[in-house]
Formats: structure tokens, C-alpha cells, sequence
């Protein structure tokens, strides 16, 4: 580029819009930090006791609650500060776009909520997310839902990740457009939204010189949403399904994704769809690539 234009090299990366960039022998860390502190700053909460995770466990968030009404100018600063910060920080996706959910009217029970995870902010500060160099370039996504967690509307949460051999880099917590009938078809409208992403993502890496030869393997932990999805005759337990969702078939006949099934305790997309207990939500944070920054080497700083 400096052949064609006039430019001047600064070196390494360190700053890209408020992520700061720390290059090791091992990879690249990426984190947020600067920000994580002004919000807690902006909010009041400099000097607030941390907690361990950001939802508490079993917690059921609804429009009406029997509370008081919130502050909905304070709520919704709180939770788009959230949203942007979950740029480096996956373990907060699931969280912000919960509270997301109740913008309009939300109650002080909900404003608890969203200083909660404040609180766990304050805790981790220095997190960020790693990817080491000398990995494998290949990749790999994971899908996973619940089963009718709203309780306003019986909907459910889709929630994926896809990494490139080492940290996630893409990650999503989405409530779904239509009710499930069960988990299998849950799971299914889980992986079908994952396959969307899969095949922006191998076009992207396509256009950057990392073409993926073989089929997007896509991790499940539902082998009757897997079955589902490799039976191309429309049986009695799909015909309620969205046609929709049915390309999800196609993607897998034509190479582009492989279905394959993991054990419960190794799907990583399972800390987008609910709040988990503090030992498990820790597990798939650290298989996720989040991190402290003092657990990395000396940072390359020329």
C-alpha cells in the first residue's frame, strides 16, 4: 500500500476504535479495558463490589415483574454501553442482550440486573480475548438454544460462536422469531441461524485468501436436531418448522457445513443462551479465548 499511496508507518497496531491491541510472542490480545472502566465511572460505580458472574443462576427476566418502573434513559445507556463492550467480551453477549429485551419500560428489578453485570465488569477488568499464533486455520462453529426461556412468550435463545483456531471471533445470543414445539426444533432453528453466519463468514475468508476447502464443521448437542437436519424427506416432526429455516438441508448436502454432535459439557455456544452456574460459566469463557491480561507474556510494544 505505501508503493501506491503516500502513507506513514506507525508501527504495530495498539488503538482500533477504543480496543486496545496487545501483540505477544504468542498472538494478539484484544481488550477493552479503557472502556470498561469509563462506564463504570459514568454510571457511579468506580468503587461497587465485583461478582463473580453476570447473571445469577435460574433468574427469570419478564416485562412485568410487580417492580417499580426504572429510569428508561439510564436503562438504555446502560445496556448500549454493554452492547458495544461485548466487542471483546463474549461472557457478556448472553447478559446484554437479555436486557436488551426490555428497553421500553423497564422496572427497577431490570435496572439490578444491568448494575449487576456492571459489578462483574468491575471484576474483569483486564479481560479481553487472545488468538495464538500456530494454530490450525480452519473454521469451526458451534450452535446451542434453550427451550423456551422467555417468559413472556415462550420463545427461545439461539446462541453460536465460530473460531478460526484459536479464540471466538464471531459470536451471537439471539431470541428466535417463532415458539418451538420442542427442544429438537429449538435446536434446530439454532443451527440453521448458525449456517447463515458459516457461509458469510467462508465467503469473507474466501475474499482474504483463506478459502475453506472442506465442509464448516457446526457442533451440536442434539441428536434429534441433527437427525432432523440430515433427513431431507419432510417428516411429521418438521412440518411445523418455518420453510426457512429448511435451507440449513442444503448447506449440508452441498458441502458447505457438517453437522456433527458434541457432549453438553464441551458446547461452547452454551454460555449465550442461559445464565450458568460460576464453575461452568468460567470453563467456556476460558474455551472461548476470554482472558486476564496478566496471564499473557511481555507485550511486543515496537
Amino acid at each position: 500500500m505505501m508503493q501506491k499511496y503516500e502513507m506513514t508507518d506507525l508501527g504495530l497496531l495498539h488503538h482500533f476504535l477504543g480496543m486496545r491491541v496487545l501483540q505477544t510472542e504468542n498472538g494478539v490480545f484484544i481488550h477493552q479495558s479503557k472502556y470498561a472502566k469509563s462506564l463504570l465511572v459514568k454510571f457511579g460505580l468506580e468503587d461497587c463490589k465485583s461478582v463473580t458472574i453476570p447473571l445469577p443462576t435460574g433468574e427469570k427476566l419478564k416485562k412485568v415483574d410487580g417492580s417499580q418502573l426504572a429510569d428508561e434513559g439510564l436503562f438504555r445507556k446502560i445496556v448500549g454501553t454493554l452492547l458495544y463492550l461485548t466487542a471483546t467480551r463474549p461472557d457478556i453477549m448472553f447478559a446484554a442482550s437479555l436486557l436488551s429485551r426490555f428497553m421500553h419500560s423497564p422496572t427497577k428489578k431490570h435496572m439490578g440486573i444491568a448494575k449487576r453485570v456492571l459489578r462483574y465488569i468491575q471484576g474483569t477488568l483486564s479481560y479481553g480475548i487472545e488468538f495464538t499464533r500456530d494454530m490450525n486455520a480452519v473454521l469451526i462453529g458451534f450452535c446451542d438454544s434453550d427451550w423456551a426461556g422467555s417468559e413472556d412468550d415462550s420463545r427461545s435463545t439461539s446462541g453460536y460462536a465460530f473460531n478460526f483456531g484459536s479464540g471466538a471471533f464471531s459470536w451471537a445470543s439471539v431470541k428466535q422469531n417463532t415458539v418451538a414445539l420442542s427442544t429438537a426444533e429449538a435446536e434446530y432453528v439454532s443451527a440453521a441461524e448458525a449456517t447463515v453466519q458459516a457461509i458469510w463468514l467462508r465467503f469473507v475468508l474466501d475474499y482474504f485468501g483463506e478459502m475453506q476447502p472442506d465442509a464448516t464443521p457446526l457442533f451440536c448437542d442434539n441428536m434429534s436436531a441433527i437427525s432432523m437436519v440430515k433427513n431431507p424427506v419432510f417428516h411429521q416432526k418438521t412440518r411445523q418448522i418455518n420453510r426457512r429455516y429448511h435451507f440449513i438441508r442444503e448447506a449440508l448436502q452441498e458441502g458447505v457445513i457438517d453437522m456433527r454432535f458434541c457432549i453438553s459439557e464441551e458446547q461452547l455456544a452454551d454460555i449465550f443462551t442461559k445464565a450458568l452456574p460460576k464453575d461452568r460459566f468460567n470453563y467456556l469463557r476460558l474455551k472461548l479465548g476470554v482472558k486476564p491480561v496478566s496471564s499473557l507474556g511481555e507485550a511486543v510494544e515496537s
